[in-house]
């Protein structure tokens, strides 16, 4: 007897078992499903790479990879990535079966990671059943230089939009760097740049190529597809305010040179990105000019409002004018009192941009923020500190930068505790890289002398930042150059960090501020008459006080002992009568004392008990006598010295130390005869930059190689009859020679040719030549010299001064030409000149001196 089933055959139950068995085929199949997965997934990768290759190859060759494949690459990299996601769980999934895979520890988990496999797996099957593409490169379209979209207000730019046009386009320049502080419109320029090749590749048929993501994403393989793409090609490349060397080799951009004909344009606001990049002669973007500058403001405000009172365009002018040129507050400022009817908001704005701009409305959300990139790109800190010092001068002030140097040392910015030539050296380069960065301006002077500018807006965002971004204004106080004719009022003088009231009117200090942050106090040129006992009492952190440029200030109060943090005193041009010594010997931290130009100083008695001095300048102090000499040779830690002697005693004393020599950058000599041997000035003086010798009956001078020497001042020297030992300064740059009435070579032929240097050729640096009133004085030298930096000489009453050393070739290298002054229309008309060619170039370059000419003018009616 059997036992027999019977299953039944309904359809509807057949299709129940076929659901369940497929949803726990998820599970149950998962292994085999994932190494499935695994062996379609690398067939369907090495189809993608082949296909890769293939199309690199034909863009390589010019061609352009078809769409289609294009996406069909895209969705295999989603795939991937899905494929990729799916594997990252899969120990974890494997883990949770249990029998055999015909359960799970957590089905519902499993049930829907075992579905996706199986999903993605057809996925997988379905792409490496697609066709093989056979085309998958057309011929590539000529790409345009797109238009970029301009603001509506353009002033200005046309000038500098064409010499750049003209550096491209012209000179063949492969390669342009144009640098400018924020906002002066860098960006504005080489979009006008770009969309004049814009207007040009519609008209030419040469492929053009635009922008580039300058950081290191691509590939190796990825940057040699782009290289091999574009050398064969003719391309641009706009790079918009970099702020470091862009190395086109590593982003796949082959070299623009004159061969090639590409271009690479770029913008900073740091010089020395340009010369990183390899450009010689970048293109400084400026501010504009006042007339184009106040063109530029009017547009923005509208010719509505500036029409409707004629004080409301007065007013307009100073606005604009505070803005220095610079085209983004131009605009901002612009477009702020656009909206502004009435002369009192007028003048209310004035107010503010005179007193806190950084108040005005746009300025600190506009302006600011954006002019502050720079100063945060800068590398240290006391790079930071230094610009900030900056604005403690008045708007449009020239700073001299030694000066300023000064300051920073005894402030601590700079570390001069070891050399203070080195500091100084420091200070020069942080200076220069202030320049690089667009934050301050060179200037030099007719005489060399060097100074820095800081714009407007710069030192209200430099302002603006030392005040902790506004938050504590009286941090800060700077009130330079702003017709004050008494202390400021100040709430809080605990947070005072520095003060500066120089260049006012203000004849008194009085009272007692409590000051305990206070370091810099600044207060030259304010008409200063009088300091009460009281002032300097509560300031114990003070390190820089500046009372220069005061001549009615005649007493300084003995209380300036109580500053025993100090460390620069600087008390030049005032009206001093007498040092309160004995009290100064408090001053232990002090290592700068500044004496020039105190003419009525009766004396220095007591100067050895400044044991720390460093730098001690006396120029012009006219008070040294043998014992406070030998007064000066007992500072130990003295590295910078200028003085004037007066006395053959004193000079004799001062020629004997070596400390003293070797410290001195200013020496001169007045109103003392030595006939008889002349004057030896010792090898030690190698710091010497400055020599005066004036009013002495001195028949010759005697010096070894001065490397340092640029100025040299010659007058009412009797005896002297050549001054040969300036051929052994070859850092020369200025030469005052006058009243030297037995003078007759500047060089003397024969005893430059009994030197053991006779090969020199002198003056290679000379920037300036004046000869006043030498009647013997028949050469300077003997032969034609090149004087490459030479661009002024003046002759005046030197009648037998026939030739100066110049032929066709002198003076090629100066960039704006020499010109030649002279006092008597006679010398000019009596010149021997090398040759004609000689004559040809320098005698247009002759002027006769303007005062001269006028007082010839009134002697003949």
């Amino acid at each position: 007897m059997g036992i027999s089933f019977s299953v039944p055959c309904d359809p509807c139950i057949n299709k129940a078992f076929h659901w369940l068995d497929e949803k726990v085929g998820y599970t149950h199949n998962l292994k085999k499903n994932l190494l499935a997965l695994e062996t379609a997934m690398e067939k369907l990768k090495a189809k993608r790479d082949d296909l890769s290759r293939r199309v690199a190859r034909e863009e390589d060759r010019g061609q352009q990879g078809l769409a289609e494949i294009k996406v069909w690459l895209s969705q295999v990299m989603t795939i991937e990535n899905r494929v990729n996601d799916l594997f990252a769980d899969r120990d974890v999934q494997v883990q949770k079966l249990c029998l055999c895979g015909f359960c799970s520890k957590s089905l519902i988990s499993s049930y829907r990671y075992g579905k996706t496999v199986f999903l993605t797996l057809r996925g997988v099957e379905e792409e490496l059943k697609n066709e093989v593409f056979d085309v998958i490169a057309d011929q590539a379209q000529i790409p345009e230089v797109q238009e970029r979209q301009l603001q509506p207000t353009i002033v200005g730019q046309g000038t500098m939009l064409d010499t750049a046009w003209k550096h491209l386009k012209e000179d063949g320049v492969g390669l342009m760097g144009m640098y400018g502080m924020g906002g002066v419109g860098k960006t504005t320029l080489l979009k006008q740049i770009n969309n004049k090749f814009s207007e040009e590749s519609r008209r030419e048929s040469w492929p053009w190529w635009r922008g580039v993501e300058t950081k290191k994403r691509e590939s190796k393989d990825q940057l040699h597809a782009i290289y091999n793409f574009l050398r064969k090609k003719r391309f641009v490349l706009f790079l918009d305010d970099i702020w470091e060397k862009v190395d086109l080799v590593e982003i796949g951009i082959p070299v623009p040179t004159i061969q090639n004909r590409c271009k690479v344009v770029f913008t900073t606001r740091s010089q020395a990105v340009c010369t990183h990049m390899g450009v010689e002669d970048p293109m400084e973007v400026q501010c504009l000019g006042e007339t184009e500058a106040f063109d530029l403001f009017q547009k923005k405000v509208g010719k509505t409002i500036l029409g409707s009172d004629p004080e409301i365009l007065d007013l307009a002018r100073k606005i604009a004018k505070k803005c220095s040129g610079l085209p983004l507050a131009l605009n901002v400022i612009g477009e702020t009192m656009s909206c502004k009817r009435t002369v009192q908001e007028w003048r209310h704005a004035i107010d503010v941009l005179s007193s806190y701009a950084a108040q005005f409305l746009g300025m600190e959300d506009k302006i600011l923020p954006l002019l502050m990139y720079s100063y945060d790109n800068l590398k240290e800190e006391n790079y930071k500190s230094c610009l900030l010092y900056c604005a403690l001068f008045p708007e449009d002030a020239t700073i001299l930068k030694e000066k300023l140097i000064d300051y920073w040392i005894c402030e601590g910015i700079i570390d001069g505790r070891g050399s203070i030539e080195k500091a100084t050296n420091k200070g020069y380069e942080i200076i220069g890289s202030l320049v690089c960065a667009s934050l301050l301006m060179d200037e030099v002077d007719e005489w060399g002398v060097e100074y820095v500018c800081m714009h407007d807006v710069i030192r209200e965002m430099a302002l603006w930042i030392a005040s902790d971004l506004g938050i504590e204004k009286e941090a800060f106080i700077v009130h330079a150059g702003v017709g004050l004719d008494k202390m400021p009022k100040v709430e809080k003088w605990n947070v005072v960090r520095r003060m500066s009231l120089m260049k006012n009117k203000i004849p008194h200090l009085a009272g007692k501020p409590e000051c305990p942050e206070l370091t810099t106090l600044l207060l030259q040129d304010t008409n200063l008459k009088k300091i009460s006992s009281e002032f300097f009492k509560s300031m114990p952190k003070l390190v820089v006080l500046d009372l220069s440029d005061n001549d009615k200030l005649y007493i300084l109060p003995a209380e300036v002992s109580e500053l025993v943090s100090l460390q620069y005193l600087n008390l030049s041009r005032t009206g001093i009568c007498h040092l309160p010594m004995k009290e100064m010997k408090k001053l232990k931290e002090l290592i700068h004392l500044d004496l020039e130009y105190t003419t009525k100083l009766a004396s220095i008695a007591g100067i050895s008990s400044l044991h720390s001095l460093r730098v001690l300048k006396l120029f012009t102090s006219r008070r040294l006598d043998p014992e406070t000499m030998k007064e000066l040779k007992t500072l130990e830690h003295l590295q910078v010295l200028t003085l004037e002697i007066h006395h053959p005693v004193v000079l004799e004393e001062y020629l004997s130390s070596q400390r003293l020599t070797s410290s001195t950058i200013t020496l001169a000599i007045s109103d003392i005869n030595m006939k008889s041997s002349g004057i030896v000035l010792p090898e030690t003086l190698q710091k010497l930059w400055r020599f005066f010798i004036v009013f002495s009956s001195i028949s010759e001078i005697k010096m070894v190689s001065l490397k340092n020497l640029s100025e040299v001042f010659i007058g009412s020297c009797e005896g002297l009859k050549e001054m040969t030992l300036l051929m052994f300064a070859s850092n020369l740059k200025y030469i005052s020679v006058s009243m030297a009435r037995q003078l007759e070579d500047i060089i003397n032929k024969e005893k430059a040719c009994e030197s053991e240097e006779s090969g020199i050729v002198p003056f290679p640096k000379l920037v300036k030549l004046e000869l006043r009133d030498l009647p013997k004085l028949k050469s300077i030298y003997w032969s034609p010299l090149p004087l490459p930096c030479l661009k002024d000489v003046f002759v005046g009453k030197c009648p037998n001064l026939k030739k100066l050393p110049l032929d066709s070739q002198s003076c090629s290298d100066g960039e704006n030409g020499l010109v030649i002054r002279y006092e008597e229309k006679e010398w000019i008309e009596g010149v021997e000149w090398e040759d004609e060619a000689t004559k040809t170039r320098f005698l247009s370059s002759c002027e006769q001196d303007p005062f001269q000419l006028l007082m010839q003018q009134v002697r003949s009616g």
